[in-house]
């Protein structure tokens, strides 16, 4: 899947805290102490599929207010099995009135289209951006501790992080892998999925054909480039429509195929780990 903009997808989404003034915040068109914003937030509400992995690891249990749809579906979150039990939201602006956050995380935040009639509400909110590399999500994971309460858990999540993706070999030896997508999509340099290529030693096809971020190539030009791997979502195992059908050409059977679940790469967030050790284990099969 392309690296979205969580969600990205967009998952795509500098991080900052923005919505109110230095001196006091607005909630629901009254003035709030500014004191009362240095308390950790009781209410936090996502809008986003990445703010959700992000809480799940950072945020108390009973912080989180409500998730997005897709939080608790395993083919799209790498954290689904922990948002069992917590309130799953649609997309409506009501749901979110009803809970009256005291947080809002989305990317970004105040411009999802759920928030649109609740602008004048005055929601605290934290807006997030796509993490096209481990250095974003280092950055993002210490950003939304913060604004959870839980400095520390960030901190401490990324230490772990750190010597997991450190104990890592480098299998790739500068080969080349061409990350394909349905429908000939190829997704290109300065993405997550470029990022844990180059972890992993390998270059990524399409930078050297200087392709942007997404292109599209058809399985004549993949076959002429000779990849030495084809990376794909582990979901088009199976065929569900033309569009997975293609990756199934008998031209590309003789390319050594190495299989990510979209769950681990649609977002960056603590899944990042999973997903390079398993790059990792995959190239150094070759």
């Amino acid at each position: 899947m392309p690296q979205i903009k969580p969600f990205p997808y967009a998952f795509a989404l500098p991080l900052l805290l923005a919505g109110a003034p230095p001196a006091a915040m607005l909630a629901h068109g009254r003035a709030m102490p500014a004191a009362r914003a240095e308390e950790p937030p009781r209410r936090i509400v996502s809008l986003n599929l990445c703010a959700d992995q992000y809480l799940l690891a950072l945020a108390d249990r009973g912080q989180i207010a409500g998730l997005t749809h897709n939080a608790d579906k395993p083919e799209m979150s790498a954290a689904a099995a922990q948002a069992r039990g917590l309130r799953i939201l649609g997309q409506s602006a009501e749901e979110v009135l009803a809970i009256d956050p005291d947080l809002v995380v989305g990317m970004p935040a105040r411009r999802s289209a759920v928030m649109v009639p609740l602008r004048n509400r005055g929601y605290r909110s934290l807006d997030l951006r796509t993490a096209e590399s481990f250095a974003d999500i280092v950055e993002q994971t210490r950003k939304v501790a913060a604004a959870a309460g839980n400095p520390a858990r960030g901190e401490a999540l990324v230490a772990h992080m750190q010597r997991e993706l450190d104990a890592l070999p480098v299998p790739g030896r500068g080969r080349v892998a061409a990350y394909y997508q349905r429908r000939g999509f190829l997704t290109g340099t300065g993405t997550l999925i470029d990022d844990l290529m180059r972890r992993a030693g390998l270059v990524n096809l399409a930078g050297r054909l200087g392709k942007p971020p997404l292109s599209r190539l058809s399985i004549e030009e993949l076959v002429a480039a000779r990849p030495d791997f084809i990376i794909v979502d582990s979901a088009t195992d199976q065929v569900g429509d033309q569009g997975t059908e293609m990756l199934h050409h008998p031209a590309l059977k003789d390319i050594p195929r190495i299989r990510l679940p979209q769950a681990w790469t649609v977002c960056g967030g603590p899944a990042y780990v999973q997903a390079a050790r398993s790059l990792v284990a995959q190239v150094g099969r070759y």
